[in-house]
């Protein structure tokens, strides 16, 4: 059986542009990954890549808008393929 993963405890320096108490997982999932993955450090990278189905993430980073780097976006793309 899976067990059920934790909410994460957002670092306010991480989402430095809204109060992190307020941020949805479900509805704002686009936003956390893409912050995650480019500003993130391990334990949230890990968190992110648990917590959200891998199509999910792929979708995410293959969308025209990302706010995700070239060399970020690059990384990613490997790693999920």
């Amino acid at each position: 059986m899976k067990q059920a993963i934790k909410p994460m405890k957002f670092r306010q320096t991480l989402f430095w542009d809204v109060n992190p108490k307020n941020i949805d997982v479900k509805k704002n999932a686009r936003y956390i990954i893409e912050r995650v993955l480019e500003f993130g450090e391990p334990g949230e990278v890990g968190w992110v890549l648990r917590y959200y189905p891998k199509h999910t993430i792929k979708k995410v980073i293959g969308l025209p808008r990302v706010q995700l780097s070239p060399k970020s976006k690059a990384l990613w793309s490997l790693i999920l393929k």
